[in-house]
């Protein structure tokens, strides 16, 4: 991705904590937990400027997620206290890349992952079939850092 594609995005924060069922058997975070963090801190993110899962599901919105990738740079423990901070890496026509870092309380970068996500729309309310819509320009006009 140059530079020129980069999107200026506000910044959302997530914290959270490293839970007993968060870690495996060396005591250690086991791996999905990242994952799961990561898409809370999306659907936090989206909350945030005003897109919490109710309005979603009343305007027949998704944002399925299609790709999902995560670095692990330094193991967290049991009780860690953390913060997922997110931003949108990329807007496209239909789809969008967040990026997230998740960091210790004490600095320590301990994940670097992104999502893509499509935005799209239900035919009929949610169970029913999707299909991928632009992003409104209103929609990316609420994550742009000013």
């Amino acid at each position: 991705m140059t530079e020129k594609d980069e999107f200026r995005s506000i910044v959302g924060v997530f914290p959270t904590q490293v839970q007993w069922g968060d870690c495996d058997p060396a005591g250690i975070i086991f791996y999905p937990t990242y994952f799961r963090w990561m898409d809370a801190a999306t659907w936090g993110f989206m909350d945030s400027v005003g897109y919490d899962p109710r309005r979603m599901r009343n305007e027949h919105l998704s944002m399925p997620l299609v790709s999902a990738d995560c670095q692990f740079l330094f193991p967290a423990a049991h009780g860690d206290r953390c913060e997922v901070r997110s931003r949108i890496a990329r807007f496209g026509g239909k789809s969008f890349t967040v990026a997230h870092d998740v960091v210790r309380s004490d600095g320590t970068a301990l994940a670097e992952g992104s999502e893509t996500r499509v935005w799209a729309r239900y035919a009929d309310g949610p169970g029913s079939p999707i299909r991928s819509e632009a992003i409104p320009e209103a929609v990316k006009a609420l994550f742009r850092a000013r």
